[in-house]
């Protein structure tokens, strides 16, 4: 699954700089996550780095973008230019 921001989000800028994927970004009114590049970290980290420095909790998982660990995995390998098959 990926995640989400909220309407919560106070735009304090520490989630940003945090994501490997490079997934948040500032949308209209507070920051966005890009569900194909987020991997709840995923192949970097063992928990996603956003939702640990995000002050006011505001990063559930998306509903909308169900994925199981191994799509994650698999996600991660593509944004990273890899194949999983030729990481075996």
């Amino acid at each position: 699954m990926a995640l989400m921001i909220t309407s919560q989000c106070i735009n304090c800028d520490v989630c940003e700089p945090e994501c490997p994927n490079q997934a948040i970004y500032f949308g209209e009114q507070i920051y966005e996550i890009d569900p194909h590049k987020c991997t709840e970290c995923v192949g970097h980290f063992d928990e996603p780095q956003c939702v640990q420095v995000c002050p006011v909790d505001c990063i559930p998982v998306n509903p909308d973008v169900v994925e199981t660990k191994e799509a994650l995995l698999n996600k991660y390998h593509l944004l990273m230019g890899r194949s999983s098959s030729s990481l075996s």
